[in-house]
This record gives structure tokens, C-alpha cells and sequence, in this order.
């Protein structure tokens, strides 16, 4: 569990590093298919080892505004998949973008549950964040489930907010603040 950001029970958050490539590139090939959906980083045709996915990871993390990390098993440190608060706005927003995704074979297991609540803890209580916003695509049921389980509360539809594969998807935007957040750890 070298360097990591924040620990527990079964994972933790870590920074990514170099010599994480090989390990990112190997899961996105495995995750492709499973990921493409819905996940708009996904390398397409023009990144089909995910090479540069990685490469603009490592250089989004040197940015101020992102934090990315990666979710990595403790008993082993295998990497899982990835976390991410985006655009931070500081001022008085004081907000982030949530991004995340989980590799195909640890979909489902409850680790992305557990790395979500530490991404949470982490950007309230180490980056100061006030608000945190997820936005999902009506389609993606995991995903929503996710978020609702950990407290998130609907706020809203956009219409063609992000563009996907090869079109401007909707989303559903869903949020939690600091104060939501303290209120359900009481």
C-alpha cells in the first residue's frame, strides 16, 4: 500500500505512477467492451492499447484542478481501476467532477462502493472540497445505483452533455455535499 491517499478495509487510493502503464493498459484491453458504454475516456480505435489514456492521466494528475487515483487492492496491490475528482473549482464553488470506472473482473464485488466512499472522504476532508457532482447517462443503472447507495441526490437532467463514442450523450446529474456527507456519517 505504498503512497496511498487514503485506505480501506479492501482498497485504497493511490496516485498513479509510470510504472503503473502496463498494469492501466492490460486492465482497459480486458475492460473495453464491458467500459465503452459509458465510459468517455475509453480509448477508441485511434488508442487501442490505451496507451495515451494513461499518458494523459499521468499529465491531468500534474494539474491543480484533477486528482486521479487509482483503486488498487490492498491484500495485493493489483490495480482495480480508477477514481477521479475533475475540474476542481476552488473560490466559491468548491466543487469536482467525479469520474470513476472499475475493471470487468471486479465489477460487482463492492469494491468500487468502498473506493467511492473513500474518494468522497478524501475530496471533503484532505482537498476541501463542498460539493462533489456525478453525471451518468439515463442508461447506466450500475452507475446510478452507485451513487444513490452512497447518498447522491438527483439534481437534474442535461441534455447532450458529454460526447460518447461518436455522439453528445444525455446525463442525469446527481451531487453530495459536505453537509449531506457529514449528516450520514453521524
Amino acid at each position: 500500500m505504498s503512497q496511498a491517499l487514503i485506505t480501506g478495509p479492501r482498497v485504497h487510493l493511490r496516485k498513479p505512477r509510470p510504472d503503473d502503464e502496463a498494469a492501466f493498459c492490460a486492465l482497459v484491453a480486458k475492460s473495453r467492451d464491458f467500459l465503452s458504454r459509458f465510459a468517455p475516456g475509453m480509448p477508441q480505435a485511434t488508442d487501442p492499447d490505451g496507451r495515451r489514456w494513461f499518458a494523459r492521466t499521468i499529465e491531468l494528475n500534474a494539474a491543480e484542478n484533477n486528482q486521479k487515483m487509482l483503486i488498487c487492492r490492498n491484500e495485493d496491490g493489483v490495480l482495480l481501476g480508477c477514481m477521479n475528482l475533475n475540474e476542481i473549482v476552488r473560490g466559491s464553488f468548491q466543487n469536482a467532477f467525479l469520474g470513476y470506472w472499475i475493471g470487468v473482473d471486479f465489477a460487482r464485488q463492492g469494491y468500487t462502493t468502498e473506493a467511492l466512499r473513500l474518494v468522497l472522504e478524501y475530496a471533503f476532508e484532505t482537498v476541501g472540497l463542498h460539493r462533489v457532482e456525478a453525471n451518468i447517462q439515463p442508461g447506466n443503472e450500475p452507475s446510478t445505483a452507485l451513487v444513490r447507495s452512497v447518498g447522491f441526490r438527483h439534481e437534474g437532467f442535461s441534455p447532450r452533455y458529454l460526447f460518447i463514442g461518436t455522439e453528445w450523450a444525455d446525463h442525469d446529474r446527481w451531487a453530495l455535499t459536505i453537509e449531506d456527507w457529514e449528516a450520514m456519517r453521524q
